[in-house]
Order: structure tokens, then sequence, then C-alpha cells
């Protein structure tokens, strides 16, 4: 009898991947001369990531110097949804960012409605935060991978445990 083969799509972010783009973006940020006597600082508080700077010029700076950053070490930036624009005390503005990890409901949806219209014969099952397709076939299971990495999803999603 022919073993099923299965893999799990799941939407996940290293925090402490995070926390060290946070602090060599800060360091750039000491160096460079158009943030000197600059407020700006970017701080992780629970999974959310805090951007505070003199005005929203130098915050739309801080987040590309901290997105080149957050890049460069594997972080997806698809998954930072940045929320209101708000004031802060001593006259800088403040920037939340909500780090989303995990698949909720919808984006769920959409990926079992990518792997039903390639009509293979994979089974697929929404587990918490995470969907785990199976099929006998291992060429079926990689052309789900294809298709989901063609697909334009709002979030970044990873494969893993690939059996």
């Amino acid at each position: 009898m022919a073993k099923d083969n299965s893999f799990d799509i799941v939407s996940k972010i290293e925090f402490p991947e995070v926390t060290n783009a946070i602090s060599i973006a800060m360091k750039e940020i000491a160096t460079r001369y158009d943030f000197k006597g600059s407020k700006s600082t970017i701080s992780l508080e629970k999974e959310e990531l805090v951007l505070v700077s003199d005005d929203e010029y130098k915050l739309e700076q801080l987040k590309d110097v901290l997105i080149s950053k957050l890049i460069k070490r594997d972080v997806p930036i698809k998954n930072i949804s940045y929320k209101k624009l708000e004031n802060a005390s001593g006259g800088t503005v403040r920037q939340k960012a909500e780090l989303v990890s995990g698949i909720d409901k919808d984006n769920a949806k959409k990926i079992n409605s990518i792997i039903k219209d390639k009509g293979l014969k994979v089974k697929t099952q929404i587990q918490d935060d995470q969907i785990r397709v199976t099929g006998k076939n291992r060429d079926d299971l990689q052309s789900v991978i294809s298709a989901i990495r063609e697909a334009d999803l709002p979030i970044d999603v990873q494969f893993i445990n690939y059996r």
C-alpha cells in the first residue's frame, strides 16, 4: 500500500531575525547624517513594531531602512500590516505595524480554492493557522507548491514538513 506524502503550508515570522534587523537598522540610523539630532526609534513590543520619528518624511525614511534590513534577514515584509499614523509626545509621530503570523480563515480559503482549481488528487486540511496538503503522488504536491508560489497572496507562505 502506498503511503501518502504531505507538506504543511504556514506563514510565520522568525522574531529573533526581526530583533536583529531592528538593532542593525538602529545602528545605521545612529550614523546617518539625515537622522542626526532626530528622535527616531524602532522597537518591538510583543508582536508589533513601533516606529517613532520627528515627522512623516523621516518616518518613511525609517521604514525604508527597516524594510531593507528585514529583507536582508529573510523576514517576509508582506506580513507587516501598518496601522494609522498618530501624533506622539514631544512633537513626534508614531506608527505601529503588526507582524502577521499564521494563515487566517480568509487566506486559507483562498489557498484551498487555488489547490482545488488545479484539479489534482490531493486533500487539504486547515489546522489552526496552517494548512496540511496530502496526496499519493509527489508530483501533484510539487505542482500545488508551484501554483501557490505563483498566486498573488496578501501574505507570504512557507512550505514545511515535506514528507
